[in-house]
């Protein structure tokens, strides 16, 4: 008899228990089987932190094995295994089409062809990403099903519970921007902030932040304070270099397209390092695809610059921490590309309309 095999992605959802008891259940009618129970990480092996990261995923998956186990004994299933993997440890996992990739290299290798997923399970802990995931996952050829559980009614929380840690911070940040606007000196400004900050505190707490600052939250923004002066004198030495070849014709501009694959991670870190880019002169980001960004740059020292990868390094201290920083640059990886010009590595890949795609 041919064994039936299923996967189920693990995530924490009030539905994930009751998802387990569906799949055992199954498997236990149709014995001999498999069951795969996989995590797909949000980090690498080589980040900082990647040890508590893989810590929190293995006790999810111990967890969700001894409900299984549990499960399938009660039914007398005894030939029914259950397996447990991390999988995406190795890169970056940007959108909805690497997570899938995950699974169908996984599925192949196992030889399993159906994907049974909870039906409040939430990629990365991101509820937004579920619709393009299950989308994309559809396409891939595998058998997709959602787990028929009842989902716990509940309602909607427009704002969340207004927190000690959540209320000091909004108040903090406010004060110190209205004494930033004013006189730290005068009395006066001092009243008028406390009472300024009070009200924002008041107001926005509920809405301004999805959870508890801690901290890492903490250290990430005095990194941050580090890197403003850091970021100002790159901006002030690439305003120089580029009025000064602006200024004497004889000297070089090279308008050219470049591709470099960073090492930052998603979300805010490849969205600071991008931003980074463009308010250097010189430099201007034209599009973040996954882990590539495609920058413009208009002369050799600012591409050269970029290559270094002196803001990738500064924007790994900021999320990561010190030992973070100490990577090999985008050019000592081999993670750059010229795309244009004499001196380009490889065309330009750009589709029917002329805009630029993934290479």
């Amino acid at each position: 008899m041919a064994e039936s095999r299923r996967i189920v992605p693990v995530g924490e959802s009030s539905t994930f228990r009751s998802t387990i008891s569906h799949v055992t259940n199954e498997l236990a009618d149709e014995a001999p089987g498999e069951l795969h129970l996989v995590y797909l990480a949000a980090w690498r092996d080589d980040d900082p932190h990647a040890d508590r990261h893989r810590a929190a995923a293995l006790n999810d998956l111990e967890q969700a094995s001894v409900w299984a186990e549990a499960d399938l004994e009660e039914a007398g299933a005894t030939d029914v295994a259950v397996e447990t993997a991390v999988l995406g440890t190795e890169s970056y996992l940007f959108g909805p089409s690497d997570y899938v990739d995950q699974l169908t290299r996984y599925a192949a290798e196992h030889d399993v062809d159906t994907v049974v997923l909870d039906p409040e399970y939430a990629p990365v802990g991101n509820t937004a990403f579920l619709q393009p995931f299950e989308f994309e996952l559809a396409e891939s050829g595998l058998t997709v099903r959602e787990a028929p559980v009842e989902r716990p009614s509940r309602r909607v929380r427009v704002v969340n519970e207004i927190t000690g840690k959540r209320f000091a911070a909004v108040f903090g940040v406010a004060f110190a921007f209205y004494m930033v606007l004013g006189d730290p000196t005068y009395w006066f400004d001092w009243v008028t902030g406390v009472a300024s900050g009070l009200i924002v505190a008041i107001t926005l707490s509920q809405v301004s932040l999805d959870r508890d600052p801690t901290a890492t939250s903490l250290r990430r923004i005095l990194r941050g304070v580090i890197y403003v002066p850091v970021l100002f004198w790159e901006i002030l030495a690439s305003n120089v270099v580029v009025a000064r070849v602006i200024l004497s014709p004889s000297l070089p501009i090279e308008p050219t397209m470049t591709r470099m694959h960073v090492l930052v991670g998603s979300g805010l870190p490849i969205t600071t390092l991008a931003n980074s880019i463009t308010l250097t002169p010189g430099t201007l980001t034209v599009r973040a695809r996954n882990a590539n960004l495609y920058v413009h740059t208009l002369i050799p020292w600012a591409r050269e610059g970029l290559f270094e990868g002196s803001l990738e390094r500064w924007t790994r201290f900021i999320f990561y921490g010190r030992s973070a920083a100490r990577t090999a640059s985008p050019e000592e990886r081999d993670d750059t590309a010229i795309l244009q010009g004499e001196d380009a590595d490889e065309p330009m890949p750009v589709d029917g309309d002329g805009e630029v795609v993934e290479s």
